[in-house]
């Protein structure tokens, strides 16, 4: 007789996996995106935009949140809208090779950390290997995301750190749909049912 307090199955999980709009999806904070799911569980899912930047540079939003920048951010990626929660909210994705006061460890690889620690870091150019900062971020209640994949909203693949932080921003979206071998240029918004 098994026990109910104690479960050998472990929960379904798309975190460390994107997210790719599909045509039908009509949000417009949704449509055209690559979303990194950085965690899901049956309490809801929380992602980021990492295809959408915004109008604002690094070495701006340091500035803005009085951060001496003692390195050159000219190479860096502009600040990306990662989402329409709290998106006066900053959080930094990245490689998973050292430890912040706040972090969520996605898996081997990635984490996410919105601590200050961090963010000194990159101004003192002492950033971990890869990262893109984001404001804001992507949420879905419990169940929510679940109904947006059986309504044909979303596709999902494995992330590739390439596409993650080094593919351009304007070749992460078809880069993420060429994971599954398809040139979103050939998908239909129209849903198939039998």
């Amino acid at each position: 007789m098994k026990s109910d307090s104690v479960s050998d199955s472990k929960e379904f999980s798309l975190s460390g996996q994107f997210l790719i709009a599909m045509p039908n999806m009509l949000d417009p904070n949704f449509a055209g995106s690559l979303v990194y799911l950085c965690e899901h569980s049956s309490k809801g899912a929380m992602g980021l935009i990492v295809n959408k930047p915004t109008d604002m540079g690094i070495d701006e939003l340091l500035d803005r949140i009085d951060l001496k920048v003692t390195t050159d951010m000219s190479g860096c990626m502009p600040v990306m809208a990662g989402g329409p929660v709290s998106a006066e909210r900053g959080f930094v994705l990245h490689t998973n090779d050292r430890v912040w006061n706040s972090s969520l460890v996605i898996n081997d690889r990635i984490a996410l950390t919105t601590s200050l620690d961090i963010l000194e870091a990159v101004a003192d150019g002492k950033a971990p290997q890869r990262w893109l900062i984001t404001l804001g971020y992507a949420g879905w209640s419990e169940g929510q995301l679940e109904q947006e994949l059986a309504a044909n909203a979303w596709m999902t693949v494995a992330a590739d750190e390439h596409i993650l932080f080094d593919m351009p921003l304007p070749e992460r979206f078809a880069g993420a749909y060429h994971l599954l071998g398809i040139d979103p240029l050939m998908l239909s918004g129209a849903a198939g049912h039998a």
